[in-house]
């Protein structure tokens, strides 16, 4: 389906979050200006990212997790409640009223860049708190489950791509890990001896060659069993993505990730009639307006957004809903903590076309709290009942493990 420029801005002008977000609303009917925000918090950690906490005057909060360091994340939060925009801000407000708050932080105040990363935690946040006050999961919120698990997908550690033994070995242990992953990620700068996201020249013949070998010992030592992923991080340019995608198309990968700048261009057009790759983008897209130019184009097989940077659980749901009416489906980027993990399960769970997730492969031992409530076994991630994101976090071990400096929430 191709859509004209002026179908394209109506479908947009009626943002496809109306039908999830309208039932959400029903839901919340019944307690809507029953509880006020108070306060929203930031905790950075010492060795990944940075938690957000939106308190409320019944005692209850809701949890997200961002990126960005503490300072930097309370600096954006003090500028949505500041002075300048009142009416825009969260605090004295209904944490329910979501679709309020989400225009206002990403719409009637624009924001993008790494306010957007701040901005899409405390919409994570306030779904968990809408789910404890509601007594209900996130993903009953977002419409209902479609499937009680998730399928996995996972990431190849590094070494020399060129060693066939290396391959042997890194394969055995892949496949010998309890959780069963059955899908990887193997990333081109491992097999172009580069450090990741490293500015290299076009990729020629030869450079097209190397990889080439790395992507076969890596299927000889995998087997069919296993699916690959090539992975790439929107370094390349039009014609080394094309002979990327030639190099390695003989061992039927699953998908071709990131090979492009991340924002749509007539290059993904190029790449898209020069292979048969299934290709896979999104990680990078914020909100549903730039995921449109690659669906209406065609341009991608399936779309990989991130809540963190496509503007929260609201975000990346409004994507979702956009990509089912040209029956694309939609993965979920997923390489941050144990609340990213659990919100991208129950948004997952969410989406009829949602085929599988990424996730780290110790995900289930992120020890943010005790128990760990992912449970990872076969390739799957089960979808956790318990009201919001289905966590409590461990007081404890954030206090022990906060960033040099960082103060205790208030």
């Amino acid at each position: 389906m191709r859509l004209t420029r002026r179908e394209l801005l109506r479908l947009l002008a009626t943002p496809p979050a109306v039908s999830f977000l309208t039932r959400f609303e029903a839901l919340a009917a019944p307690v809507r200006r029953q509880v006020r925000i108070t306060a929203i918090q930031a905790l950075e950690l010492k060795h990944r990212g940075t938690l957000i906490r939106v308190d409320t005057d019944a005692g209850i909060s809701g949890y997200g997790e961002c990126a960005g360091s503490g300072p930097y994340v309370r600096h954006a939060i003090a500028t949505l409640e500041g002075p300048r925009l009142p009416h825009l801000g969260l605090i004295g407000k209904d944490p329910l009223n979501i679709r309020v708050h989400h225009h206002n932080m990403f719409y009637a105040y624009a924001q993008r860049g790494r306010q957007m990363k701040v901005y899409s935690g405390v919409d994570m946040a306030l779904w968990d708190l809408a789910g404890k006050i509601l007594n209900a999961p996130v993903s009953t919120l977002l419409g209902g489950a479609f499937r009680e698990e998730i399928q996995l997908y996972s990431h190849c550690p590094g070494g020399d791509f060129q060693s066939k033994s290396e391959w042997r070995d890194r394969a055995a242990m892949l496949k010998a890990d309890p959780r069963g992953f059955e899908a990887f990620k193997v990333d081109i700068h491992h097999a172009l001896g580069l450090n990741m996201q490293e500015f290299s020249p076009s990729i020629g013949p030869r450079e097209a060659a190397r990889l080439g070998r790395a992507y076969e010992l890596a299927r000889e030592a995998f087997g069919p069993a296993i699916d690959i992923i090539v992975h790439c991080h929107c370094e390349l340019d039009t014609t080394s993505a094309i002979r990327v995608a030639q190099a390695v198309e003989p061992i039927a990968p699953m998908y071709l990730e990131d090979p492009l700048a991340p924002m749509f261009s007539e290059s993904w057009m190029a790449l898209r009639r020069s292979t048969r790759l299934a290709l896979m983008t999104g990680e990078n897209i914020e909100l549903p307006e730039q995921a449109a130019p690659f669906l209406d184009r065609q341009a991608v097989d399936i779309l990989q957004p991130d809540i963190v940077n496509s503007g929260g659980v609201t975000g990346a749901k409004m994507i979702a809903e956009l990509a089912a009416r040209y029956r694309t489906p939609v993965a979920l980027h997923n390489v941050s903590g144990l609340l990213l993990a659990l919100a991208s399960q129950q948004l997952a769970a969410s989406i009829f076309d949602c085929p599988r997730i990424e996730s780290q492969r110790t995900a289930d031992e992120i020890p943010w709290a005790r128990p760990n409530p992912l449970v990872i076994k076969g390739g799957r991630m089960k979808v956790g009942r318990l009201p919001g994101l289905g966590v409590e976090l461990d007081s404890e071990y954030l206090k022990a493990n906060r960033a040099d400096g960082e103060p205790w929430w208030s």
